[in-house]
């Protein structure tokens, strides 16, 4: 199917199923972080997954290309973003399996059944209002620093809208790491398993991805590092593989 751009739109190659994405250089574009995440987060076959804050829908049309899940919902709250993510999903021929709906992450346990979701995945902004200079433009400023929602409503629309046994996957910055667990398990999401990214190995990490399940056990694994770069411009063998290369 060939969709209309509009004006600054661009489209990307997933390679993943011959997938393509829309994106708008002037606004926020993803990054390896939602790839990352899409290569984290374990979907079953016949699952539906919920992704909040889904931007222009990456992380449901990865895990769309990626598993054998039923149904994949995104839902988010910017209307520029939220036009560019339904106009993907239709260039893809994914409408029956992937829907978009405009709202608000806090309203998430208004706009779908309580405990309706096998798993919900999340990539928020990372960085509170007090973490540098806010974007002029408000749909990167929103996406960066927690506008319109924040961490904790991140958590509990999860706790809200994942079954009992359900997973919730997260990528965010090791930096909140202590704040991210408790808030977990403020809202009965209990962490079971951890990886941090590290850029090259000899660097600190600057990610964590985290899987937590409504209701579980406490025993989290904390899985080896997963490494970005051999080198300066050249990507592990790992990487190469998530990206589909």
């Amino acid at each position: 199917m060939e969709i209309e751009l509009k004006e600054g739109e661009r489209l990307d190659d997933l390679h993943r199923n011959g997938f393509r994405i829309i994106q708008n250089e002037k606004l926020f574009c993803f990054g390896m972080d939602a790839v990352l995440l899409s290569g984290f987060a374990r979907v079953k076959e016949g699952e539906r997954v919920l992704d909040l804050g889904t931007g222009t829908g990456i992380i449901p049309i990865l895990l769309a290309a990626k598993t054998k899940g039923e149904a994949f919902v995104g839902l988010e709250i910017s209307r520029r973003s939220a036009d560019m993510a339904e106009r993907s999903v239709a260039l893809n021929g994914i409408q029956e399996r992937v829907s978009i709906v405009l709202g608000d992450i806090k309203k998430a346990g208004e706009l779908f059944a309580p405990a309706s979701f096998d798993v919900v995945t999340s990539n928020p902004p990372y960085m509170t209002q007090s973490h540098g200079l806010l974007n002029p433009d408000p749909d990167k400023a929103a996406a960066r620093h927690e506008i319109f929602c924040t961490l904790e409503d991140v958590i509990a629309a999860a706790a809200r809208t994942v079954r009992p046994g359900g997973r919730f996957y997260m990528v965010h910055r090791p930096f909140r790491l202590a704040e991210i667990i408790r808030l977990l398990s403020d809202y009965r999401l209990e962490p079971k398993r951890m990886r941090l990214v590290y850029p090259y190995a000899d660097r600190e990490p600057n990610m964590v991805l985290l899987e937590a399940v409504r209701g579980g056990r406490p025993r989290m694994t904390v899985e080896k590092p997963l490494i970005v770069y051999e080198a300066p411009g050249n990507y592990t063998d790992e990487i190469v593989e998530l990206y589909g290369y």
